[in-house]
């Protein structure tokens, strides 16, 4: 019989094979902030004590099964994650070098000022500017001082981005 005559739940599931870091080049380090870190052993925590059992104590009802799963990879993820990452302490340096873990602030040539941090890739997050250390716009900030100046290719062209400010957390 044609799978398309069958039910979902008449399938077998598909085995859950762990999963690499998350886009990481071949030899790559799993960079994270030690903030970074300290929020995914927290969302493990949580997804340990509180999530998987709640719905492991319902696993019977089908409406739970995928989400069951789905917090089981989510689980096996962040081991995974936490388990090879080098968790990066942020610099101490007071030279206004950027290096991982730094919020940049950049003026661009039209005059706006844009700030990025430089995170790990786990820890990426686009709405708040965080940008993962191997984004071509970390590449082209890391290393670079306050007052240089680094070209950037942006989708509408490259451009000349100064640097503004260095932070660290």
């Amino acid at each position: 019989m044609s799978k398309a005559f069958t039910k979902e739940s008449d399938l077998p599931e598909a085995p859950l094979r762990p999963r690499p870091a998350v886009l990481l080049p071949p030899g790559a380090k799993n960079y994270l902030t030690a903030g970074g870190a300290h929020q995914l052993q927290r969302e493990l925590d949580h997804l340990l004590s509180t999530e998987r059992p709640r719905l492991a104590a319902v696993s019977e009802d089908e409406e739970a099964k995928p989400r069951l799963q789905a917090i089981d990879q989510r689980i096996q993820h962040l081991q995974q994650t936490l388990h090879t990452a080098v968790v990066v302490a942020p610099s101490t340096s007071a030279d206004g070098t950027v290096r991982f873990g730094a919020t940049v602030t950049v003026r661009e040539p039209s005059g706006v000022f844009s700030t990025y941090r430089i995170v790990g890739i786990d820890e990426t997050d686009l709405d708040r500017n965080w940008v993962s250390w191997l984004s071509p716009i970390a590449k082209a900030l890391l290393n670079a001082r306050v007052g240089d100046r680094v070209r950037f290719k942006f989708p509408s062209g490259e451009e000349e981005l100064e640097i503004v400010s260095v932070a660290y957390e």
